[in-house]
């Protein structure tokens, strides 16, 4: 007749086994940080077995902010100019811009303005150019009137709604 195990020599054949597959965990993961070292990975996973192992190591960087923008952050007086042209946006005479692009007082470097401060316009007379993707946009007054203030610079760049003229 074959003997049987008694409970307590499997609980230590049990034991003996768990104690190895920890070690074997163990010596899998310690590779798996050496693996993670040389390659300068920041993560690998592995399943083997049905056993699945993650390791990663956190990486922090630190992110330097030059003082130049430092500086500009912390002066003030940078937030009153969009209050200034909210102003304008609301005046009755603006005339906004009807696109993005870049906006020309004149027809060609160097060529007489379309308008000056003081000009009197008429309504569908062109005020200014806008160029957008390569082509030349003129801005007709939307009525006739007496430019008051010119609110861009030439060759500035201009947003969709962004005030251009005022004519009153």
């Amino acid at each position: 007749m074959a003997r049987q195990p008694d409970d307590k020599s499997a609980a230590k054949s049990k034991s003996e086994s768990k104690s190895e597959s920890k070690s074997d965990d163990s010596a899998l993961i310690r590779e798996l940080a050496l693996l993670l070292a040389e390659t300068n990975l920041t993560e690998i996973e592995i399943e083997r077995a049905g056993l699945r192992v993650r390791v990663a190591r956190n990486i922090s960087i630190a992110a330097s902010v030059p003082a130049a923008a430092v500086q500009a952050v912390a002066m003030p007086a940078v937030a009153a100019p969009p209050a200034a042209a909210a102003d304008l946006a609301k005046h009755p005479g603006v005339v906004p811009s009807p696109m993005v692009g870049t906006a020309y007082w004149s027809p060609e470097p160097g060529a007489k303005p379309f308008i000056e401060v003081g000009s009197k316009v008429t309504a569908g007379q062109t005020l200014l150019i806008i160029e957008a993707m390569k082509t030349m946009n003129q801005i007709p007054s939307p009525r006739a009137g007496t430019v008051t203030q010119i609110l861009i610079e030439d060759g500035q760049p201009v947003e969709f709604g962004e005030p251009l003229v005022i004519i009153e």
